[in-house]
């Protein structure tokens, strides 16, 4: 008789038949933030950010170019930011590359770079 009263607390608490697990598993993602990130280390303050509405992880690779044209990696910066668009903007003397994602958490750490 208490294991019945149970299972009824159980489906009135959980309103999704039951299923209590999906509310433990739902969190927001998170993000890394950095402003100089370099070649696996962080050059200031290593910080975590959480995403909001309309947020997305964002890393914004840093080129100089060279006299003959060339893109060199400089360095990273590493953020939450809103209404983020993958984008590459030119200079006169360095290219800057934003990559923005939100399909996992920390999504944001340069790779190959």
């Amino acid at each position: 008789m208490f294991v019945v009263f149970l299972l009824c607390i159980v489906f009135l608490v959980c309103p999704n038949k039951g299923e209590f697990k999906d509310h433990l598993t739902e969190s927001a993602a998170a993000c890394y933030k950095c402003q100089k990130y370099h070649l696996g280390l962080c050059y200031d303050i290593m910080k975590i950010c959480t995403l909001k509405d309309q947020e997305s992880c964002a890393v914004e690779n840093v080129y100089f170019l060279t006299i003959r044209g060339r893109s060199m990696y400089y360095y990273s910066k590493l953020s939450c930011m809103r209404n983020c668009e993958d984008i590459n903007l030119l200079n006169f003397d360095r290219r800057t590359e934003l990559i923005c994602c939100k399909n996992t958490n920390y999504c944001n750490l340069p790779e190959g770079v």
